[in-house]
This record gives structure tokens, sequence and C-alpha cells, in this order.
């Protein structure tokens, strides 16, 4: 299951302060702020896909991510490998490092990551 552009903008707010009320949430925003009910309806479409849950307290509603942040963009990497790549992660790192103008010092630091990790296998 996916979110939306606006629905991904709220869950990252809500990443960030792990736990939230509405206010807390409406807060997180820059001005325009969007409406109290539009932030509702994106919290109740979040709920139903199961990407956050809350718990009551009196009629407040602290909501709370039910997914990593890392797990749910792992997630969609995969996915863009698997759809655009033909599930070739060499044909998606020879896009990544030629069609994004790194510089040769975030090459460097990519190919560190690399033999980094290379190295624990």
């Amino acid at each position: 299951m996916k979110l939306s552009k606006t629905e991904e903008t709220l869950m990252n707010n809500l990443w960030k302060l792990e736990k939230a009320f509405m206010k807390d949430l409406l807060e997180a925003y820059k001005d325009p702020k969007p409406a109290t009910t539009t932030l509702a309806t994106l919290l109740k479409r979040m709920r139903e896909k199961g990407f956050i849950d809350y718990t009551l307290y009196g009629k407040s509603r602290e909501y709370y991510p039910l997914i990593k942040k890392e797990d749910y963009f792992s997630s969609h990497v995969n996915s863009l490998i698997k759809n655009f790549f033909n599930n070739s992660t060499s044909q998606f790192a020879s896009f990544f490092t030629q069609k994004t103008n790194m510089s040769k010092e975030q090459l460097e630091e990519l190919k560190s990551i690399i033999d980094n990790e290379i190295k624990k296998k």
C-alpha cells in the first residue's frame, strides 16, 4: 500500500514527532497550514491503510506510526528497482550514479559505503 504525497508529508511529520495530537501535527506545518478537517481526513485514510493508529484520551486522539520510515522507503526503493530496472540493482546503480549529477566526492563516499557493506558480508 502506498501513501499519497499529502499523506507522505503528514507521515513524515508523525515520524519526526513519534506520537502527536492533532494540534502538534498542525504546528509541524509551515504557513499556510492545512485545515483541521483536511488533516482529520488524511489521518483517517492513513489509519484505514494500516500506516498509523491512535490512543484515545477522552475525546483527544494521540496518533503514532505503525510502520518505520526506513521500512516504508525501503519497500518503495525495492519496488522501483523491480518495476523500472527489471529487478536489476546494477541497472539501478548505473542509472543512479550517471543521471543524478553526483560529484566525484559523492561518488567516492558512495563507493566507501559499498566497500564497507561488502566487508560485512
